[in-house]
């Protein structure tokens, strides 16, 4: 009897084969514990002589009760920042990857690779890679474009290294400047945070989807109680839809974002990890999300050791998994309890399958069973375009809150600058918690900062006989590791009431050699602002809250002292959160909010200061006159104010203030039709600005909607359009705007977006406060009518500027060679 032929390559591992075959021949293959494998990640410190280390932190994998080689036998879903845990060389982490790589796919049954995800909001945090703006900046640059343009490199670096998600972007809206966490949000308007969020993730996706992207914190993690990190939200089914998710909605829908990860946070009792309705309700079934949903990290365990939602380990997993939930992260610390839950009929196979199944698919769709391997020798985390776009981001995000006239400084005339403050010649101080070096510092250790500083920057437009320095206090004296993580970590009785002291600085034993620098230049330039640091190991990031927004330590005694001696002053403020000057705004000269402008900051400033760049930037969020103005956000309801309106409600600088070097001037505003019909209409609007200043400057111009009459009670503004638009001196730009009347919309009784029929007042402005041209359009329909899935949920924007007569459009004006 002749022998049969049996093919020994299975239907898995053929890249010719439809992926939903490929899982389903795979998963047919796995027995509970490979399946479960595929659940959680783990947290190493990789070799590539393969004697991995754990990494063992105090809020995740405390303790580890396993030993590695069990751990993966059975194979991996994910390995957490394989190059961003610790120090490592770029290339040194890319062969220890690869060696954990090879390790699944040749020592495990059935060698399914391993994804590997690291941080990447503010650039790659690694060893090395490019250190891009803090999202506050690229939301304050208003200009989507260069943010894609962003994500993009980003996403470059990424896959250099063989990364194949990024845990970003933070789609947070701002609710509470306290929230150490602002300083990662898009700022303080859902439109505004999505239109940036979703050219992000297109950006670092990139079209073929080749590298996740991750939306966070799902949802409404900003709004917690008091601005306290991890604490629990009240909001309403209708906010909570029109304020928190659209941002979300805007990045599934118009960018196929990879990944979603749920918040630390409760809603209303119910803790976003073990929810069903938020998870798989709208994120799957009405959004048609087909990504992959990951804990942030430790964010299952704390069901049952913090939220007492659950009885265990065990309970947790089923619970979390059971909502939605596909890979724990950072380690295993629930997953690897499942079959226990499984034994208690807490969760089923039948759950379990399909979860594994889109993990499963998302590695095939991903090519990591035929291209499992990076190569270090390709490893590019630095380049002149990303240097370039790094340095435009500052550019474009620096905001010019006030000015006499002082600036730009005229290097020509000025003798002597005064170089003043504790964030001067610092770079850490222009660094968002989630870039490396500062991220380290939790971590207990040191990061090297392959940066210049402002004060090196200005010294090289001026000379360095002409600048004097003083740093006139610190912000912080030594940085170290900060407090626990978790309130859980502490006895709260004991930490609520015992007097804890503070790693910030009250010495003001510096001031008095500051005060003599001022008084001995032309103009004195004093930076000051935020540390970032995560858990309390500095004053802005992660766990680092405030009850303030006077400047910490005792920055603002320095910024009176400069002040005081008559020199003009300029104040320069990075960090995290606006703070305000105690009044001394009135008496400064200048006032600049560059928030964390990264690498390219240092020349940034400068080239603003000196007037070699102009200043286009414009606030995402506004500044509230006192921590106990807040919650302040220009988009609040009429009767947010109190009654009579508090003294102490509002705010000297508003969402989408920001002056320049030039002036313009609005005019002819043109509405094509003053009704729409509610379904397929568009308000479609035309206007004039004019560069009435003397030089070429950016206006960045501004559509905010007010709806008269509805069901709800609604905000008395809402931002629906913006554009960027760069004007010469004495030239004029037309611009054409379009809104679509799908975007009037807001939440109702049912949980629907819908339109109603009626008034609603358009404003154009160059701020939510400073509006200039005001029309009425009516939106004609006899009943409300509800959005379908794919609603239009974009503005545009078109502007036609008025050439130069020296060099126009299209024209060479080059004399003609005889």
């Amino acid at each position: 009897m002749p022998t049969k032929t049996v093919d020994e390559t299975p239907l898995y591992r053929n890249p010719g084969a439809a992926i939903e075959d490929r899982v389903e021949d795979l998963l047919g293959r796995m027995t509970l514990e490979e399946k479960v494998a595929q659940l959680h990640a783990a947290w190493l410190k990789l070799s590539s002589n393969g004697n991995h280390e754990w990494r063992v932190a105090d809020f995740a994998q405390r303790t580890t009760d396993i030993s590695i080689d069990s751990l993966l036998k059975h194979g991996l879903g994910q390995i957490t920042r394989p190059l961003g845990t610790h120090t490592v060389d770029p290339k040194e982490g890319v062969r220890a990857l690869n060696e954990l790589q090879r390790q699944m796919m040749e020592e495990t049954r059935l060698g399914i690779p391993v994804m590997s995800h690291e941080e990447c909001l503010v650039g790659l945090m690694i060893k090395d890679a490019t250190l891009f703006p803090a999202p506050l900046n690229y939301a304050a640059t208003w200009n989507p474009e260069l943010i894609e343009q962003v994500g993009e490199i980003i996403g470059q670096q990424a896959r250099s290294i063989g990364c194949h998600q990024g845990l970003a972007p933070v789609l947070d809206v701002s609710r509470d400047p306290r929230w150490g966490r602002t300083e990662e949000t898009l700022g303080e308007d859902p439109y505004l945070v999505g239109v940036m969020g979703y050219r992000y993730v297109n950006g670092l996706q990139g079209e073929q989807r080749d590298l996740l992207a991750t939306l966070k914190h799902f949802a409404g993690h900003s709004a917690s109680e008091g601005g306290r990190n991890h604490a629990p939200v009240h909001v309403g089914p209708r906010e909570f839809n029109d304020i928190f998710l659209l941002p979300f909605e805007m990045a599934v829908k118009l960018a196929n974002a990879g990944s979603v990860m749920p918040a630390y946070h409760d809603i209303d009792g119910i803790p976003c990890h073990a929810d069903r309705t938020l998870l798989t309700g709208i994120l799957r079934e009405k959004w048609g999300f087909d990504g992959l949903i990951v804990a942030d990290y430790a964010g299952v365990n704390l069901l049952y050791t913090h939220h007492g939602v659950a009885r265990d380990a065990a309970s947790a997993a089923a619970m979390s998994f059971k909502a939605g939930l596909d890979i724990e992260l950072p380690g295993h610390e629930c997953a690897l309890h499942l079959k226990e839950a499984l034994a208690r009929g807490e969760i089923t196979e039948e759950v379990i399958n399909p979860i594994v199944a889109r993990v499963l698919a998302t590695k095939f769709s991903l090519g990591l069973f035929e291209r499992p391997y990076a190569d270090p020798e390709k490893v590019e985390l630095r380049g002149e375009a990303a240097s370039r776009v790094a340095y435009q981001a500052a550019v474009e995000s620096a905001v010019l809150l006030c000015n006499d006239g002082t600036l730009p400084l005229n290097v020509e005339k000025i003798a002597k600058l005064a170089v003043i403050g504790p964030t001067a010649d610092d770079p850490l101080a222009l660094l968002a918690g989630y870039s490396f070096p500062v991220h380290l510092i939790n971590a207990g250790e040191k990061a090297g900062v392959p940066m210049a500083t402002p004060l090196q920057a200005l010294r090289a437009r001026f000379g360095d006989l002409h600048v004097t320095y003083a740093k006139g206090c610190d912000v912080i004296k030594e940085r170290s590791q900060g407090a626990p993580v978790y309130p859980g970590d502490v006895k709260m009785d004991e930490a609520i009431n015992e007097n804890r002291t503070s790693l910030i600085s009250t010495d003001r034993g510096q001031i008095a050699e500051a005060v003599k620098a001022a008084k001995d230049a032309d103009v004195a330039v004093v930076f000051v602002g935020d540390l970032a640091g995560l858990f309390q190991s500095g004053t802005v990031g992660e766990g680092s809250d405030t009850d303030s927004f006077d400047l910490p330590g005792v920055q603002q005694a320095l910024v009176e002292a400069v002040v005081e001696t008559g020199t003009p002053t300029v104040v320069v403020l990075t960090g995290g959160r606006p703070y305000n000057l105690g009044g001394f705004e009135d008496r400064i000269a200048a006032q600049v909010m560059a928030f964390a402008p990264g690498e390219g900051g240092p020349d940034a400033l400068a080239d603003l200061l000196v007037g070699k760049a102009s200043f286009s930037g414009r606030l995402p969020l506004s500044v509230p006159k006192s921590a106990g103005a807040v919650p302040f956000f220009y988009n609040h309801k009429l009767k947010s104010a109190g009654t009579p309106i508090a003294y102490h409600f509002g705010s000297r600088y508003p969402f989408g203030f920001g002056l320049g070097y030039t002036k313009f001037e609005y005019r002819e505003l043109e509405v094509k039709e003053l009704q729409v019909p509610i379904e397929g209409g568009t308000i479609e609007l035309e206007l004039e600005i004019e560069n009435v200043g003397t030089r070429e400057g950016t206006e960045v111009v501004q559509v905010y909607v007010r709806d008269r009459l509805a069901s709800t009670v609604r905000p008395v503004k809402e931002l629906k359009a913006f554009s960027r638009i760069s004007v010469e001196a004495g030239k004029r730009a037309k611009v054409a705007i379009s809104v679509p009347v799908d975007m009037l919309n807001f939440t109702d009784e049912n949980g629907d977006r819908v339109v109603e029929p009626g008034e609603f007042d358009v404003m154009i402005g160059s701020s939510s406060r400073d509006i200039h041209l005001t029309e009425t359009v009516t939106v004609i329909g006899e009943h409300p009518v509800i959005l379908p899935f794919s609603w239009r949920m974009l503005s545009s924007v078109k502007s036609t500027v008025e050439a130069s007569k020296a060099k126009r459009v299209g024209t060479d004006t080059r004399p003609v060679a005889k």
